[in-house]
């Protein structure tokens, strides 16, 4: 009996031992959600309520500015950040952003970013009619921008039906962020074969640190200094090494005083001779040429 119909439960005490990836312990991904919030349909989130107790409504000005001033102000912000240090990134990207925003697709693209499949527009799969249709055009664009569709992806929200993982793994996909279960990867079952789950977080997600749980400016500077801490002294104890995932958002990291606070984070483990920055792929190759899937998740699910 597993508790859930996908990943076979383990103990991380209990995982094989994975090697360093390129000789380090401290894998760090640098993950940037870069999404399409339509100015008239409802915003996904906000910052700020409606006036006067209303329900929130299209056009919903301030919250699309919030959301807009990333796109506008915060991610060259970030890139920039980000590219003085040589630090790669994966963009979890709506493909919608193509066509939105193009002069971005493509700094992006120029930037060497890894696109990773985020949905057509930042709606979840449980809200959309055809989620197969969802997923295969939002991958087909991506390969129109960058010549071959995505190896991983990441739901809008980290939704998922009951069907999900069988329809990404049968149109390709090979890594997948939802489950954000585990510090390192692991293997996953579908219909169509295994798909490793990739590591996302939300304990270092800006969104929960600010948006809802409204952390102090410094607060992810805060968190990464101790997950460090914590990570540095497991991997010396055990061998195992420790991902690390910096989940943003351009509208949220992105602002000043904010991005200040974020960029101490990078040089603090830029700084460090255990660390090593990587991208989805990258890290899904690595899992995958050390752990075979197992027999557990080779059968199909019921």
């Amino acid at each position: 009996m597993w508790p859930n119909p996908r990943v076979p439960y383990e103990l991380a005490s209990d995982r094989a031992i994975l090697p360093p990836l390129r000789g380090k312990s401290l894998i760090v991904h640098v993950v940037m959600n870069i999404e399409y919030w339509p100015f008239d349909r409802p915003m996904p989130r906000g910052i700020i309520p409606a006036p006067h107790g209303a329900a929130p409504a299209p056009p919903d000005v301030p919250n699309y500015a919030w959301v807009e001033y990333g796109m506008r102000c915060g991610m060259p912000r970030i890139m920039g950040l980000l590219a003085d240090r040589g630090i790669p990134a994966s963009a979890f990207i709506n493909a919608q952003v193509a066509d939105v925003y193009p002069s971005l697709m493509a700094a992006t693209v120029d930037a060497g970013w890894e696109l990773v499949g985020h949905g057509w527009f930042q709606q979840s799969l449980k809200a959309v009619d055809d989620e197969r249709d969802v997923i295969a055009r939002s991958l087909d664009r991506l390969a129109q921008v960058q010549g071959h569709r995505p190896r991983a992806w990441l739901g809008c929200g980290l939704g998922e039906t009951y069907d999900t993982p069988d329809i990404l793994r049968e149109e390709g996909i090979e890594f997948l962020h939802d489950w954000a279960l585990d510090d390192l990867p692991v293997w996953m079952r579908t219909k169509h074969g295994p798909i490793v789950g990739l590591p996302y977080t939300f304990e270092l997600n800006d969104v929960p640190v600010y948006a809802i749980q409204n952390g102090s400016t410094d607060e992810y500077l805060k968190r990464v200094e101790a997950t460090v801490e914590i990570y540095a002294a497991e991997t010396a104890r055990t061998g195992q090494p420790r991902i690390m995932t910096l989940a943003l958002h351009p509208h949220i990291i992105g602002v000043p005083h904010i991005a200040h606070h974020f960029a101490q984070a990078l040089d603090l483990l830029a700084a460090r001779d255990d660390t090593v920055f990587t991208t989805s792929s990258e890290m899904g190759d690595w899992f995958t040429a050390a752990q075979a899937p197992g027999a557990a998740v080779t059968e199909s699910p019921a």
